[in-house]
């Protein structure tokens, strides 16, 4: 059988292009072109807020000077720090309560049997479906029948409602995924269901968990809509203080606290990294 050469091949080389550098398609520089207009389009508004909370002017349209004033009177506008802490307060126990829920809802809809399962299954997504109005106001109906006052305690309702389909979808799809025989070998070992669910099952499904808790807390942080229909007179959260000043104009001051939630986000986030990467290390060793 007489040897192949490099011309033997050239005519599947010209035709994937794959080899010869001379007929590769340039895409590379359209590639990051793309790359780099979509970062801009994501990160030059959030850029743009930062620079303009050391702005000296109080209006958000020129940059006139730099200054740290901004930051000082912020710890003096009583009204934007208590929307402040009435959101992570919100945001924290709404994302407590709808966790353990959709954990457990999410539990006992793959594990159990039951007349209507599947029709529940099914209602349990309406809320992640149909618009944000449109669930305001049914919420907004609800709790005028149950002849409940508009307050904290409703739009902690409403948070949890709108929150807990959304962390059962993500432990659900973590559960799909656990093998049933790692709950059947401990079983045959003889731990009890409470121990297979909180020593085998649960440990498993910590990612889903975590994933679906901080989707809830994202969700629960900035949310308008439902909270503008279910909160009170007397209740308010920093999405809807923002709302309320629009027309008057956005201060240097929320851009000061914005961004240093933006920072304390970027914290957290090396901090999370910094802690995987040392417990990858010490798996390794």
């Amino acid at each position: 059988m007489p040897a192949l050469v490099l011309k033997d091949y050239e005519p599947l080389l010209e035709r994937y292009a794959v080899e010869k550098p001379g007929n590769r398609p340039r895409r590379g520089f359209w590639k990051n072109l793309y790359l780099l207009l979509v970062l801009v389009f994501l990160f030059l508004p959030i850029f743009i807020l930062v620079i303009f909370s050391f702005n000296e002017s109080k209006l958000n349209v020129v940059f006139t000077g730099f200054t740290f004033d901004w930051y000082k009177s912020l710890w003096g506008n009583a009204d934007l720090l208590e929307a402040f802490r009435n959101t992570l307060l919100l945001a924290a126990v709404s994302t407590a309560v709808s966790t353990v829920l959709g954990t457990l809802a999410a539990v006992g809809l793959k594990k159990y049997h039951f007349p209507g399962k599947k029709f529940i299954d099914k209602l349990l997504y309406i809320p992640i479906v149909i618009p944000e109005i449109v669930l305001g106001i049914s919420l907004l109906s609800v709790i005028s029948l149950l002849n409940l006052e508009l307050g904290f305690w409703s739009v902690f309702l409403a948070h949890i409602t709108f929150s807990t389909p959304f962390v059962l979808t993500s432990v659900r799809s973590t559960l799909f995924a656990l093998p049933p025989s790692v709950e059947e070998a401990a079983a045959d070992l003889g731990a009890s269901r409470l121990q297979v669910f909180f020593r085998v099952t649960l440990p498993l499904l910590k990612p889903g968990i975590l994933s679906g808790a901080i989707l809830a807390f994202t969700l629960s942080l900035d949310d308008v809509v439902v909270s503008y229909f279910t909160a009170g007179p007397g209740t308010n959260t920093l999405p809807l203080y923002i709302y309320s000043i629009i027309k008057t104009g956005i201060t240097p001051d929320v851009n000061a606290l914005t961004t240093l939630m933006l920072l304390a986000t970027i914290l957290l986030l090396v901090l999370s990294n910094r802690i995987k990467t040392k417990r990858l290390e010490k798996r390794e060793l």
